[in-house]
């Protein structure tokens, strides 16, 4: 049986995408498509150009709430604490509106 990851609780303790608040294997499978590969990758990024590079690549639209889940991520790796992705959910429509 394999162990999950243990989430991190700052960004120096974040080795794996999985270990990111927020990421589980789905999402980090995302960010790989995508081209992120460690968590640092996710410093100083726009979560708004990961999620259009995410519906690019997939050739759909994606949910807003991944968009929600990128802001959590990036906010994270910058210092932020962590918080669940539906905290960003209002700041992500006051920003980009309807995506």
């Amino acid at each position: 049986m394999a162990v999950k990851n243990p989430k991190a609780s700052t960004p120096g303790d974040c080795r794996l995408l999985e270990q990111l608040p927020n990421i589980g294997p789905s999402m980090a499978d995302d960010l790989r498509l995508i081209g992120v590969r460690h968590p640092q990758d996710l410093k100083n990024r726009d979560p708004f150009v990961l999620y259009r590079s995410l519906c690019e690549k997939t050739g759909r639209r994606q949910d807003p709430c991944v968009l929600d889940t990128f802001m959590a991520a990036t906010d994270f790796m910058q210092g932020a604490a962590p918080s669940p992705w539906w905290h960003y959910t209002a700041q992500r429509k006051a920003l980009y509106g309807p995506v």
